[in-house]
């Protein structure tokens, strides 16, 4: 007998997911995301107070979700954010490591070492360590991870050497771990979103000498000609998750086509009246 809808839909049904960096953009819609397809989700941020959002995903349904305050450059919060998972749940299945930062545009000459030992705490050690704690769950259920990365880690942006930097190393970190934990068949994978409107693109773009240029260039960026959206981010994880069962390793890039094509890229020549 066929399916039905409502069955198909429910592809994480009972399944535990741990999302880090869930209280807004990317990480919210998967949240939302997971527990609409029946899973049971621990969703983290620095937030002191995301009792409202819990509730509305909770009333959403059909899975169900737990809230917890966690700040991930903090190896005991996320101790505490695995052991409260497993206790509330039983076991974990999924992974999904997004909570980061992309500062304002940084020059090299003035970034501190310390602004840079910073972003690598909270854009890689966090998802390290998350890892690390969770992996002898995950290694119980088949489970999988996914890190989420961005396509400036492989391509590079102008003035963000330390968030490329982080970036760079999270989706080289993914490459390494799913050569290390193949022989527990858990799955390691990255996404890479290219221009995704997130609230984090909208503070962005607030800093910006012409924030309307530098939203229109985001757009511009992509060959579809729009940005992608946080939903479109949380359909690819869920998709690693529930389907992508002969993927490890690798880095998926959600980026509208934003890295083909030759442009013109030179810094050499003189600026354009745009900037003046």
């Amino acid at each position: 007998m066929a399916a039905s809808g409502a069955e198909l839909s429910l592809r994480y049904r009972d399944r535990v997911a741990v999302i880090t960096g869930g209280t807004k953009g990317i990480g919210e819609a998967m949240v939302k995301e997971f527990v609409k397809s029946g899973a049971r989700v621990v969703f983290c941020s620095k937030d002191t107070e995301a009792k409202a959002l819990e509730n509305e995903i909770k009333a959403a349904g059909p899975g169900d979700c737990i809230y917890v305050c966690c700040d991930v450059t903090k190896e005991e919060d996320i101790k505490k954010l695995i052991e409260i998972t497993v206790m509330n749940y039983g076991q974990i299945d999924c992974l999904i490591n997004n909570a980061g930062w992309h500062p304002p545009e940084q020059t090299i000459d003035g970034t501190s070492a310390d602004d840079f030992r910073d972003l690598l705490n909270l854009n890689l050690i966090g998802y390290f360590l998350t890892a690390k704690y969770a992996l002898p769950h995950l290694r119980k259920t088949q489970g999988n991870i996914i890190n989420i990365s961005s396509l400036v880690g492989i391509i590079g942006q102008k003035h963000a050497i330390p968030y490329v930097a982080t970036k760079g190393a999270v989706t080289a970190m993914t490459k390494a771990m799913a050569v290390d934990e193949s022989r527990h068949n858990v799955r390691i994978n990255s996404i890479s979103p290219g221009n995704i409107w997130t609230p984090l693109w909208e503070e962005l773009s607030s800093h910006s000498k012409n924030s309307e240029a530098m939203i229109q260039g985001g757009i511009d960026a992509q060959l579809l000609g729009r940005m992608g959206t946080a939903e479109e981010c949380a359909k690819a994880a869920l998709y690693l998750a529930a389907e992508g069962t002969f993927c490890t390793g690798i880095d998926l890039l959600l980026t509208g086509g934003a890295e083909l094509n030759y442009a013109n890229k030179s810094q050499h020549r003189a600026h354009s009246s745009i900037y003046h």
